[in-house]
């Protein structure tokens, strides 16, 4: 997320918090730690993600425990860096509430169904289609060709492409699923980014795209989404890949281009997946995996390999009575053979 140039003095006078390191670098982002750059402010409130911050390209942290600042940044003492960055967040980007017209718009070659609501400085451009009772939120933009079929809400801030496909019941730029569990419940991340969905994309029924916490969630051209797919805040994924129904992928995650994830493949959050790569159904994945291979399982393995352990598991009942055969012949351990 992007903000007017302000010094780290005066980001930490807008706080009310004392200052570690340079008072005068410059700070023109906001962002989460997984994807800070030179110039951004982030936040870390808890100890195993401290080295991580200290050691990032973020310019400034915000911290609840005063420690020596490194060369280059500065840091922004907070009893409660959770809020603090909400607090920013909100400063810089405040709220809208939705505001829908009164009035029809009357775009041109647009066909609107009934009930269709826009929100405030959306346009549509020639060639859509927006189907009855379809939702969009204030500062949209949607590509020419667009088709939205009915039920569908769309968040504030969304850009779609063009010729893209969106069947009926998606929710697309719905909050972030980011929460700090505190001893009183949780309080959430404000969620300031936004869903960015390329040229010529396909979006199943009922699927589900949270918008970026500080950044965008992207989809990107030619991928095809089936339905009932839970894409989270932050999540980056590339041109050309196919994701299948009951997909689940948390927040965070980069997908390569041309991957395809069979049915109730789980992926959760900062995973990276490579270009080309295949996951089979039902998949869990639990770190990155390299492009250009197929995987299988729980953890997910490369596919030879998982078949090879399960084709193992089924001649486990042949060696196990082997094993009770040599030893009723009174064959020792050494002498017992394993063929199978």
């Amino acid at each position: 997320m992007k903000i007017p140039v302000h010094t780290a003095r005066e980001i930490a006078e807008i706080l009310g918090c004392s200052l570690v390191g340079d008072p005068e670098i410059r700070i023109y982002g906001i962002n989460e730690i997984h994807k800070v750059t030179p110039g951004d402010l982030t936040f870390t409130d808890v100890p195993k993600y401290l080295k991580k911050a200290l050691e990032s390209p973020a310019s400034a942290i915000i911290l609840n425990q005063e420690v020596e600042a490194p060369a280059g940044k500065a840091l922004l003492i907070s009893r409660f860096p959770f809020r603090d960055f909400n607090r920013l967040l909100e400063y810089f980007q405040p709220s809208i509430l939705p505001t829908f017209s009164s009035v029809q718009p009357n775009f041109e070659n647009v066909i609107l169904g009934q009930n269709v609501v826009i929100g405030h400085h959306t346009y549509i451009e020639p060639g859509c289609h927006i189907g009855h009772n379809v939702v969009i939120g204030p500062y949209c933009y949607i590509g020419r060709d667009t088709i939205i079929h009915p039920n569908v809400t769309i968040g504030a801030y969304t850009h779609i492409g063009r010729n893209v496909v969106i069947q009926s019941g998606c929710v697309i730029g719905g909050e972030a699923f980011y929460y700090k569990r505190t001893s009183s419940g949780s309080e959430r991340l404000l969620s300031k980014g936004r869903v960015v969905i390329g040229d010529f994309v396909e979006i199943g029924a009922n699927t589900t795209i949270d918008k970026g916490v500080t950044s965008d969630t992207y989809i990107g051209d030619h991928t095809k989404i089936d339905n009932l797919v839970q894409i989270g805040h932050d999540t980056f994924i590339g041109r050309n890949c196919q994701i299948a129904a009951q997909v689940g992928i948390a927040g965070a995650c980069v997908i390569e281009d041309g991957v395809i994830l069979w049915g109730q493949v789980g992926i959760p959050s900062g995973i990276r997946i490579g270009a080309r790569a295949t996951v089979l159904a039902k998949s869990g994945v639990l770190t990155s995996l390299e492009g250009a291979k197929v995987y299988f399982g729980f953890v997910a393995k490369e596919v030879k390999k998982a078949w090879r352990e399960i084709a193992s598991m089924g001649r486990l009942p042949r060696l196990l009575r082997n094993l009770e055969s040599s030893a009723s012949n009174g064959h020792s351990s050494d002498e017992i053979s394993y063929s199978t």
